[in-house]
């Protein structure tokens, strides 16, 4: 007989949010830059849209998860996934943790992301082996930051959570995240004859995350004060 293996399967339930942003103008010669897409209102509605983005999977990647066909069990980021703070900012050996957890994990070993804070970055490339190219072949200190280390690739953000002065940074691979995507970004602009016949401009998206397999996420703890 044809062996079967049974795939075990299991829903994720995503919940879309709308994000708006939205800018009066009323000086005539600031409407004709409109449509320029590189006018610095067209650059702040695109940036307000990708920090919502940002907002959105940050939250995914280290929150609960809704699972099941009706989306009614809430699924925690297990202990096992997450590196404690231990009064220390982000050091090698949190580094390397998180990428002994996904290796025995059998995570894929590429597409690894790390999302980390700017102080976290900064404990980093203070950090012998990250300076020294008997180490890390990246020249860290000649770029002012660390693009790739331990077969992560580096993201700096200023969004992530804090409490006191724990920050929440994490680990992940490109499958553990899903970002769904209801309504792209869409801009309208018009005139508005209630605001004194000013010009409008409105940016819209809805999106919502989730994360699909806790095994591919590692939330790294850090305090920025250590």
């Amino acid at each position: 007989d044809t062996p079967l293996v049974e795939t075990p399967h299991s829903r994720r339930m995503v919940t879309m949010t709308t994000y708006e942003w939205a800018d009066l103008i009323d000086d005539s010669d600031k409407v004709k830059m409109l449509i320029d897409p590189t006018s610095t209102y067209a650059r702040a509605a695109a940036y307000a849209m990708g920090r919502a983005q940002d907002d959105v999977i940050i939250a995914a990647a280290t929150g609960a998860s809704l699972t099941g066909k009706s989306g009614a069990t809430s699924t925690e980021l297990p202990a096992g996934q997450k590196i404690a703070e231990g009064g220390a900012n982000m050091t090698l050996a949190k580094l390397l943790e998180a990428k002994t957890t996904m290796d025995e994990n059998d995570v894929d070993p590429e597409n690894r992301h790390i999302v980390i804070s700017p102080e976290g970055m900064s404990a980093l490339l203070n950090t012998t082996e990250i300076k020294s190219s008997d180490f890390n072949t990246v020249k860290a200190l000649a770029q002012g930051s660390i693009s790739s280390f331990l077969g992560f690739e580096f993201h700096t953000s200023t969004r992530l959570t804090k409490v006191g002065n724990i920050r929440t940074c994490f680990a992940f691979q490109n499958d553990a995240i899903l970002m769904a995507v209801g309504k792209d970004v869409t801009s309208r602009i018009d005139e508005r004859s209630d605001k004194s016949y000013s010009t409008q401009v409105y940016y819209c998206q809805s999106i919502g995350a989730t994360r699909m397999e806790e095994d591919k996420v590692v939330q790294i703890d850090i305090d920025e004060t250590a």
